[in-house]
């Protein structure tokens, strides 16, 4: 996506839905916050509650453009020198609703600065993965029933 303000990308964004991946199963209340590091980077403070286990679970990463920061691509690390793919494919004007994917079809993220989504935006954005080729019927719904 371009352009792309970085800064105004930062903050806190709560997940509406995801593509279950194994670091995110069996969690409700993801948030995730964004802030930027003395170096440029961004800091990534993901929290979500495991209801299984009846606990938060709470991971720091650090992202960074691909190319330069008026693009919507970054790439994000939780482990080191390993880094994954992290592309804001669409984003309202006023930065408020996000539709992030990842290198492939197994990553997809509706996000808001809201607990959630107003339905239109919802539409187009599972409209515009589907376009892309995403099953937008295995997303899961993540509801937000706990406070941190």
């Amino acid at each position: 996506m371009r352009p792309f303000d970085q800064q105004r990308y930062l903050g806190t964004w709560y997940e509406v839905a995801r593509m279950d991946f194994k670091f995110e199963r069996n969690l409700s209340d993801v948030s995730a916050s964004y802030s930027l590091n003395n170096d440029g980077t961004i800091r990534v403070d993901n929290k979500g509650y495991n209801y299984v286990q009846q606990k938060w679970k709470e991971s720091i990463g650090k992202a960074k453009p691909v190319r330069d920061a008026g693009t919507g691509r970054l790439k994000v690390s939780f482990f080191g020198p390993f880094y994954a793919g992290y592309n804001v494919i669409a984003i309202d004007p006023d930065y408020r609703y996000a539709l992030v994917a990842g290198n492939n079809l197994n990553y997809l993220w509706l996000l808001s600065r809201e607990k959630s989504m107003p339905a239109a935006t919802q539409t187009a954005y599972l409209k515009q993965a589907q376009a892309l080729g995403y099953d937008v019927s295995k997303l899961v719904w993540t509801k937000h029933e706990h406070s941190n």
